[in-house]
């Protein structure tokens, strides 16, 4: 396994209750993402112990078609679902645009550079929500430097790297492709 940073992926330091994060067993989704149809490759897997845990959402990409605005809706849903939508501040909207910023960079980039998406995995605590997009690809992403915004195009990872608290991408040895993953913080 490789990250772009010195500790393993998730691992922000002691929880303030002693929580660890880990994810439990897999249910199926209830519902649809706003009106949409309910795609029967996304999972919701609840949190373990205590109210307050971490908790997890997946959806496959295998035989879609329009991942990108799949991806935002099945997001949008889960920040409905976990409290982050609708909004009673500005800064708590901005938070949650953020979150579905970034998801649509993810996404787009692993659809140009990488032969599209297979799974999105978010994650939330009380602390951080991560993304993470893993595809088949080889490539390695990162910001164009120097980053010029008049010029169209290349502008997804700097993005994600403003935004996020963190991002880098994982590897598994032996196994074709990687995971982009980002964290933001969670709105207060």
């Amino acid at each position: 396994m490789s990250t772009t940073r010195p500790y393993s992926p998730g691992d922000r330091g002691p929880e303030p209750s002693g929580a660890s994060g880990a994810s439990g067993g897999a249910a199926p989704a209830a519902g649809a993402p706003d009106g949409g149809v309910a795609t029967p490759t996304a999972e919701t897997v609840p949190p373990p112990g205590p109210p307050g845990g971490a908790q997890v959402r997946r959806l496959s990409f295998e035989d879609q078609s329009g991942v990108v605005p799949l991806a935002r809706d099945f997001t949008r849903q889960a920040l409905y679902d976990w409290g982050w939508l609708p909004t009673a501040t500005a800064d708590r909207r901005a938070a949650a645009e953020d979150v579905l910023l970034v998801v649509s960079e993810l996404v787009t980039n692993a659809c140009l550079h990488a032969e599209g998406p297979d799974l999105l995995t978010i994650t939330c605590d009380r602390k951080v929500i991560r993304l993470e997009v893993t595809d088949r690809g080889t490539g390695q992403p990162s910001p164009r430097t120097p980053h010029r915004a008049g010029r169209p195009g290349g502008h997804g990872m700097f993005i994600v790297q403003r935004l996020c608290l963190d991002w880098g991408v994982q590897r598994l040895p032996d196994v074709a492709g990687k995971t982009v993953w980002a964290e933001l913080g969670t709105p207060s």
